[in-house]
């Protein structure tokens, strides 16, 4: 099925960017009359009439609406450090919005190589993804964020909060480590607002979080999880996250 994307939605009508205006007009060669179906980003899928044929903004009037297109069962947010190689984050954000994903903040940790995340460039990477496998919702995507204040920013999530590392051993107060335990184990059975699997999961830099990083978290009520005994890329680790809470609500 082929599927546009504005969120340029008003008065019944809706309105294609410059872009999309010219992969409709020019390169699909749609006229008017044509009836075409536009993802709002909103979770809803919207089929039209094609009124206006202009590449700069194509105008479409519409004629229905079908809600939760595309919808996957769970919310998840992953906060993941970009990659050195920006490429192998790109792909996440294709993968994880392919499979279903509510919300990607990149992170700076103290051991992250990429300190710049251009975000029209992660807009365009999400919605091209979300098109592709049909999804009505866009993933919300955030600025480059300091994993501590993206941390604190958390503070009243009603869900689990999850956070991924390798080598780092934390400890508690007694000097007692704290066990790892399996994210697939810790999110099956957890419950958020309406029955509803809700999850933050951090993931860190090729050189893992620092101690003192992982430390704010576990005091900021994110539990330790391990994503198995193989050690995973970083953009394999978030898709794994990923993967893990698709595989626990449709199975």
């Amino acid at each position: 099925m082929e599927v546009f994307y504005s969120n340029h939605i008003a008065d019944g009508k809706i309105y294609l960017s410059p872009e999309e205006s010219t992969h409709c007009i020019k390169v699909l060669r749609h006229k008017v009359g044509d009836e075409i179906k536009v993802s709002g980003g909103d979770g809803n899928l919207y089929r039209c009439v094609l009124e206006d044929t202009s590449t700069k903004s194509a105008m479409l009037t519409i004629l229905s609406i079908e809600g939760g297109f595309g919808k996957h069962p769970y919310y998840l947010h992953i906060a993941v450090a970009p990659t050195k190689n920006i490429d192998r984050y790109e792909w996440f954000l294709e993968k994880a919005t392919e499979v279903g994903i509510d919300a990607i903040t990149p992170i700076l940790c103290a051991h992250s190589e990429r300190k710049v995340v251009k975000e029209e460039r992660q807009e365009r990477v999400i919605i091209a993804a979300a098109k592709q496998s049909l999804k009505g919702e866009i993933p919300a995507a955030a600025p480059l964020t300091p994993v501590k204040e993206f941390i604190d920013s958390v503070a009243d999530f009603d869900g689990g909060k999850y956070i991924a590392y390798c080598d780092s051993e934390l400890v508690n107060a007694e000097g007692v480590a704290i066990p790892r335990i399996p994210l697939t184990q810790a999110i099956s059975g957890q419950k958020g607002r309406d029955g509803e699997l809700r999850s933050i999961v951090l993931i860190g830099p090729e050189g893992d979080f620092a101690l003192e990083e992982i430390r704010h978290a576990a005091a900021a009520g994110f539990t330790p999880v391990s994503l198995g005994e193989s050690r995973l890329r970083t953009e394999t680790a978030a898709l794994t996250a990923t993967l893990a809470h698709y595989l626990t609500t449709i199975a």
